[in-house]
């Protein structure tokens, strides 16, 4: 009997620590940001650029109190046509959404097999014949995807990626990295490693920001590379050099030769999903985008008030393993997306086209915004805080990015409402209006959810 209860008595003990050692891992990790303390939330644009050959950079300010509050950063790439983007990775894994163009997209994840093959030119092969190499002629690579306006972007942390515009006019990609996730066991500071490249230079006095985006392979030797590569130290030099080019690149070497599987790609999209058992998601495989403009798939949808596209760990699963997801809105002219809360994400939303009147309230009953927002505009409506939006006479559309791969909202008005959930009689004294007037906040809107039509006058 001694025996047992020493033997409780220890497991309760070790029960006891492990809770503590997890406890001070997550208020460690907590503590990385901050507490959504903030008297005024505001519209915000990128705060610093970074000019490339081929395109820009353009970087929001990461300290901003919004952005600390739901560990996020954000960030524009602008790639001009036949350039590309150089290969990176970065320690946190990072949704993009597609805002204008399309273009090639490399995500290359270790110990995968490189399945897909490309044509070489002639005068490739020639050198590499040349060279006594053997090859063939042929290019083996891991899978290369078509990505296009509206696309919901996927990138895991670690994973070394590269974009190439290939289309007749900008690709401009809007995303945030999500610094608050386990994945990232760093500080709370954007940072991306480059395989090559670099900014051509350093911001204005003060900023931070291009030395978080600079190729590592100039931290290594010359010569322990040229034996690593088993390559020529003349090799290695191009490799680590300072490139003035920047990050996004002018492409002078032909790259028609690559080219992604165009129907495979559309039957994986299609149906979000359906068409999976299971099987094909595995990690070498695993779908990494999906379009979030498509009208048909719209998870709410009024006539007269506009649309909600949500893409999220059921139809695109890996957001499951990232914890992240987005929403595509659009409200009609003078239309209203009713005053709502988020159960279990902070949302960051910007604004991709027209104009609208944005309000956010926090727990205190105060009002933490009240502003117009236009196109190119962002803000955080962080969880719990309710929010609401009415569109101008053009109507408005947004994409929010969500720090939840299933988000979940509450609406205060509308057919699914919490005031529609409620009986007449709590209404009634809770307000202390009559029950006719109760009705009525209870009915008037019908069948509307979320997003409402124009008042009639």
């Amino acid at each position: 009997m001694a025996t047992n209860k020493v033997a409780l008595l220890l497991a309760l003990s070790l029960s006891l620590l492990a809770s503590v050692a997890l406890g001070r891992q997550s208020q460690t990790r907590l503590s990385r940001a901050q507490q959504c303390r903030f008297n005024q939330l505001t519209r915000s644009q990128p705060s610093r650029r970074i000019e490339s050959e081929g395109g820009v950079t353009d970087v929001w300010d990461e300290n901003d109190d919004q952005f600390q509050c739901a560990g996020v950063a954000p960030l524009r790439n602008i790639l001009q046509p036949n350039s590309l983007s150089l290969p990176n990775f970065h320690p946190a894994p990072r949704l993009v959404y597609i805002e204008r163009g399309q273009g090639l997209l490399g995500v290359h994840f270790p110990g995968c097999a490189e399945t897909f093959q490309s044509e070489q030119s002639s005068s490739e092969g020639g050198r590499e014949r040349e060279q006594g190499r053997g090859h063939s002629g042929r290019d083996q690579h891991q899978k290369i995807r078509r990505i296009r306006r509206g696309d919901i972007v996927a990138l895991p942390s670690g994973v070394a990626h590269w974009c190439f515009n290939d289309g007749d006019e900008e690709l401009v990609a809007v995303s945030i990295t999500n610094l608050n996730n386990e994945a990232n066991q760093l500080d709370q500071h954007l940072r991306a490693s480059y395989l090559a490249g670099g900014p051509q230079k350093r911001g204005r006095q003060g900023e931070q920001g291009p030395e978080n985006f600079q190729n590592i392979l100039r931290g290594f030797d010359e010569e322990f590379m040229a034996e690593a590569f088993d390559v020529d130290r003349e090799i290695v030099r191009k490799m680590r050099r300072q490139d003035e080019r920047g990050l996004i690149v002018k492409v002078r070497e032909g790259m028609s030769v690559i080219r992604p599987d165009e129907r495979e790609e559309e039957e994986e999209g299609g149906e979000w999903g359906r068409r999976l058992n299971g099987i094909e998601e595995t990690w070498c495989t695993m779908r990494l985008h999906h379009n979030v403009d498509n009208r048909r798939e719209a998870e709410v949808y009024s006539r007269e008030g506009g649309r909600l596209n949500v893409v999220n760990r059921n139809k695109l699963p890996i957001l499951g393993y990232m914890g992240l997801s987005a929403e595509k809105g659009h409200l009609f002219p003078n239309a209203l997306y009713t005053p709502h809360w988020s159960i279990n994400s902070h949302s960051i939303v910007y604004i991709t086209r027209g104009e609208g009147q944005v309000q956010i309230a926090d727990h205190r009953g105060q009002s933490v915004m009240n502003d117009r927002v236009s196109q190119g505009d962002m803000f955080v409506v962080p969880q719990y805080y309710a929010s609401t939006m009415k569109a101008q006479g053009n109507g408005i559309e947004w994409v929010s990015f969500k720090t939840n791969g299933s988000p979940m909202r509450s609406p205060v008005a509308g057919y699914t409402s919490v005031l529609r959930a409620m009986p007449l009689q709590v209404i009634s004294n809770s307000y202390q209006i009559s029950p006719g007037e109760a009705q009525n906040l209870k009915y008037n809107r019908g069948r509307e959810t979320v997003l409402a039509s124009p008042r009639r006058s």
